[in-house]
């Protein structure tokens, strides 16, 4: 995984302070035609991100907003004495 920027977000919720950098960063994903003429694309390092689509630029765009959508903090869920930080290793 490399790093190629970063940016430092703050959310403001309920007299609490969440600090989170999203950072762009290089993940693996495999691409192969499934049984029903589509392309199915899967991140083996995220398990359960899998999409399709109907072109292998398609199976992309859908993997990419799913891998997004996965790594979404949910800072929602977190209670007023709880600090959401994330770490690059």
């Amino acid at each position: 995984m490399s790093t190629a920027a970063s940016t430092l977000l703050v959310d403001h919720m309920a007299n609490s302070r969440v600090l989170y950098f999203a950072q762009a960063m290089n993940i693996k994903v495999i691409v192969e035609p499934g049984e029903d003429g589509y392309f199915v694309a899967h991140v083996p390092s995220l398990k359960s991100c899998w999409s399709q689509g109907k072109t292998k630029e398609e199976a992309l765009q859908n993997i990419r907003e799913a891998i997004d959508l996965y790594l979404e903090p949910e800072p929602s869920q977190l209670a007023a004495e709880q600090e959401l930080i994330e770490l690059t290793v």
